[in-house]
């Protein structure tokens, strides 16, 4: 399946933002909050720090209090945070890039500045846009009104796969959960228009419920903008289908387990499993016929999907498929068609104002189609060498200092240690950009064809993916672009990345006292190396493999542990009625958590034993906290919120501070929490897993 950056397959660091895992540019200018502060060379925002909450009570407020009273979240954005900051600042430097490549009226035809360029060009052009209305996507939709039986479903999945359109299920090419040295296919369940099955299936949320209502008009509004007379029928008929695909579907919890995901298929097993599914053609027809096997990660679901092809008729499932193209494509089509999908996706679901302005979204669309073109040119520009080995030495010393904490686990045997070590030792740090760029020169984009582009583009990438299968993995590829600000970990490949962008102010301060640093940018560092021993990525090898290298007890300590944290997340709630899923973020908080504990100790490192400095009538374990907890400010609506809670592994910003410092020795000591303060937890309430 077409898989998103997420902790499902990578965990990476993230705050309160949009349910689509990505920090989407800027606000403009007239409408942002500046992105410089006051931070002196402590590198802390003075300025930003709430005197009259006391740290022991909120550290969260405290640190920033004063910022989040101050600051307005821009009106086309669904929150604002030290993220956003910085994501505005990426967003200046490379719409410098793109719009100076669309200046170049005679750029070679194939050179990268004519793809960018272009590209952009017939993003803004809303009044060709609006003067082609639907039909760049009449042969497409026709090719949906085809459709005579349920028998041709497959391959017109497969075709509609190609070009990014999701059905109820989806392909994917990756590595091997248990062989890492192999790329695998994969099938698992998708095909629903809301961010989760909760947003159908929850009759007790009136929220939930209302927000349920609107999708149905907003399906009905865009069929009627396609031209349907019967929209009002249809629409209730997608809807119906959509939720019986959402009442088979597999929580966001059981999606976790890496291990019941994991059922390894002959073509022949896949084919009884669901026998109403021509999958000799959908394979054919999304390039991976010459598989032998696929990795089902969810059986039950293509068990239940397969009843359901039997009882839906096939002219519901002609208008589910258009209506799936027509709110995939409906931002690169005319005026209507982007207001509708803003409407529902962009305000009932995450709660802005208004729409981002055209050529912010241009500027968005081209970083995401052409990420590592626009990247090349960004890291030559604005991430200079020196930042790379600083950052690198930081990331040996949190290394060490994990090591350390092995070392110092109470309830963990030798034996499972000596395991931990060995992983450890065989985790790969990557920062900046990668080693080799990725080749654009086969993805044609031509000016004026905007939704022409868009599907190219998507056939490029799907290509590429399946293109993988039969060689060997390729550990050089990156999952991210260097202009994008957040980092990774990924349980295949054993390794941590820290993109250029992650690496800049707010986030990053290279002049400031490294305290500061080791809290800001290191918690992310932490955070990305303790998912390999988080509670999915501990059951990967060194190698990047599924494989069990627990003993029986150790394993049953950690688990007990994780229960402890489940618990005390499961209190945590951003908005009434809705407490966070400690199942759902555990992996997350392990990392938070772990992550913290190491920043102390490797700050220890670096200072090789000499005193930290005072600054700014600040101790350096202290500087360390506030960097930590200022590198995570942020505030967000509340659809925001209540789309965070049922679908981001991530915990809100605030409780991703005050969560895991209430389980910190150091802060304790740091900050002197007593009994009494809000931010303490009795000593055997507390949690350290590393």
């Amino acid at each position: 399946m077409k898989r998103s950056l997420c902790s499902s397959v990578i965990a990476g660091l993230f705050v309160v933002a949009a349910p689509a895992f990505a920090h989407d540019g800027a606000a403009a200018a007239t409408t942002a909050p500046s992105s410089a502060a006051a931070a002196t060379a402590s590198g802390i925002d003075v300025a930003a720090i709430d005197r009259e909450v006391r740290p022991q009570d909120d550290f969260f407020r405290y640190t920033q209090g004063k910022w989040l009273k101050d600051v307005d979240i821009p009106s086309d954005r669904s929150s604002w945070s030290a993220f956003s900051i910085a994501q505005e600042r990426v967003e200046g430097q490379i719409s410098a890039i793109i719009e100076e490549a669309a200046a170049q009226k005679n750029a070679k035809a194939g050179s990268e500045a004519q793809k960018i360029g272009d590209l952009y060009t017939s993003y803004v052009d809303q009044a060709r846009r609006d003067q082609l209305g639907l039909a760049p996507l009449k042969a497409e939709l026709a090719r949906v009104q085809a459709l005579k039986d349920k028998r041709g479903l497959a391959a017109l999945m497969a075709h509609l796969d190609r070009i990014g359109v999701d059905g109820p299920f989806g392909m994917g090419v990756g590595q091997d959960n248990k062989d890492s040295t192999r790329y695998v296919v994969s099938i698992g369940q998708s095909g629903i228009g809301m961010p989760d099955r909760d947003y159908y299936l929850n009759d007790k949320d009136a929220r939930l419920k209302e927000i349920r209502a609107k999708y149905q008009a907003h399906v009905e509004k865009m069929l009627a903008l396609a031209g349907h007379q019967d929209a009002a029928a249809k629409a209730q008929q997608i809807v119906a289908l959509e939720t019986e695909i959402a009442r088979i579907q597999w929580t966001k919890v059981e999606n976790r387990d890496p291990v019941k995901r994991y059922n390894k298929k002959s073509l022949a097993e896949l084919r009884a499993l669901a026998p109403g599914i021509d999958w000799d053609s959908y394979l054919k027809g999304t390039g991976v016929g010459k598989a032998t096997s696929v990795i089902v990660s969810q059986p039950s679901y293509l068990e239940g999907l397969d009843k359901l092809v039997g009882a839906t008729p096939v002219d519901t499932w002609k208008s589910y498929f258009e209506f799936r193209m027509l709110s995939s494509y409906a931002s690169y089509l005319s005026q209507p068609f982007v207001d509708e999908s803003f409407a529902f996706r962009g305000a009932v679901l995450s709660g802005q104002k208004e729409n981002r302005p055209l050529d912010k979204r241009a500027i968005a669309e081209v970083n995401r189609t052409l990420s590592e073109v626009v990247g090349k040119a960004y890291v030559t520009q604005h991430f200079p060498a020196e930042r790379k080995q600083q950052v690198l030495d930081m990331a040996k010393n949190f290394i060490t200092a994990f090591g350390e904490g092995i070392d110092q686990l109470e309830w963990m045997s030798p034996e499972t240690k000596k395991q931990a070590h060995a992983k450890l030792a065989k985790i790969n740090v990557k920062i900046g950009y990668p080693d080799k760029w990725r080749d654009y020169s086969k993805l044609k984009i031509v000016r004026g064809d905007l939704v022409g582009n868009m599907m190219r583009a998507r056939e490029f990438g799907h290509d590429y993916m399946v293109n993988r299968l039969g060689k060997p993995v390729d550990r050089s590829v990156w999952g991210m672009s260097p202009q994008t600000v957040n980092a990774y970990y990924s349980p295949t490949l054993n390794e941590v990345v820290f993109p250029a962008a992650r690496l800049q102010y707010p986030l990053y301060d290279a002049n400031a006292e490294p305290a500061v640093n080791y809290g800001s940018v290191g918690i992310s560092i932490g955070h990305e190396i303790s998912h390999a021993f988080d509670d999915k990525g501990s059951q990967y090898d060194g190698d990047g493999n599924l494989r069990n290298w627990w003993t029986e007890e150790d394993a049953r300590q950690f688990a007990a542990r994780g229960k402890v944290l489940v618990d005390q997340y499961a209190g945590y709630s951003p908005l009434p009625g809705y407490n966070l899923n400690g199942e759902l973020t555990l992996g997350e908080n392990i990392a938070d958590n772990a992550g913290a504990i190491m920043a102390s100790r490797a700050y220890k490192i670096y200072l090789k034993g000499k005193p930290g400095p005072v600054i700014d009538g600040f101790t350096a374990e202290q500087r360390i906290f506030m960097g930590l907890s200022q590198a995570r400010k942020g505030k967000a609506r509340d659809a925001a919120l209540i789309s965070q809670v049922k679908t981001d592994p991530h915990s809100p910003s605030e409780f991703r501070v005050n969560g895991s410092l209430r389980n910190h020795p150091g802060f304790y000591e740091a900050f002197d929490v007593k009994a009494g303060d809000k931010m303490y937890l009795e000593p055997k309430d507390r949690v350290i897993f590393w």
